[in-house]
Formats: structure tokens, sequence, C-alpha cells
């Protein structure tokens, strides 16, 4: 009797793996014997989740630099930026990362009439 209530829970168990796995996608396959069988779909990696999310943040630091840039002025900024080389380590490491560069120079432009 125990062995048949082992065997059933067992049974269960992995029963609820695989629901657990395939409420990600299943995908429905035919056995040689003719059966129709579920089976959950592999997950993928998360290699585009990690280069949309790096995407994500270098566009925002972007967005961050061209809009301060668009509001205080490029002078006032290379003023702002100044001080900070002559800071710490990491405000000079902070400093290189936000220097005016061509494309945010360029954007900076076109954006800062919009917020005048």
């Amino acid at each position: 009797m125990v062995e048949t209530r082992d065997h059933f829970v067992t049974r269960l168990q992995n029963h609820g793996r695989k629901h657990a796995k395939m409420t990600s996608g299943y995908a429905t396959r035919v056995t040689k014997d003719g059966m129709i069988v579920a089976v959950p779909k592999r997950r993928r990696s998360g290699g585009r989740g990690v280069l949309k999310l790096v995407a994500l943040v270098v566009i925002g630091f972007m967005g961050f630099k061209v809009f301060t840039i668009a509001t205080v002025g490029p002078v006032t900024y290379n003023e702002r930026i100044a001080k900070l080389e002559n800071g710490t380590a990491i405000e000079k490491v902070g400093a290189r990362a936000l220097a005016i560069d061509p494309v945010t120079e360029a954007v900076a432009e076109k954006v800062a009439p919009v917020l005048r």
C-alpha cells in the first residue's frame, strides 16, 4: 500500500513540475505510437534582456545629458564639468562620462529651442 502511495506522490510531483514548465508555453508532438503529447517549450537565456537593459541605461544617460545641456547651456555645463575634473578620482571619471560629445551636442541644439 505504501508503495502505490509513493508512486502516486512521485507522479503528482512530476505532473506539477511539467505544468510549471508549461506556463511559459508548450508545443504538441506526435510520438511514434501516434499519441499526441504536450511538451514544454524551452526557455531562452536572458541575453536579449541584458542587452535591452544596457541599451535603456545608455539611452537614458544620453537623454539626461541632452536635457541638461539644453537647459543650462553648453557654457555653464562645461564650467560645471571643469569643477568635477578638479575633484576626486570618482568625480574625474564622472566628468569624462558627462563630457559633451558631438551626438549630445547636436541633439541638444535641436531640443534647446523647444525647452526654452
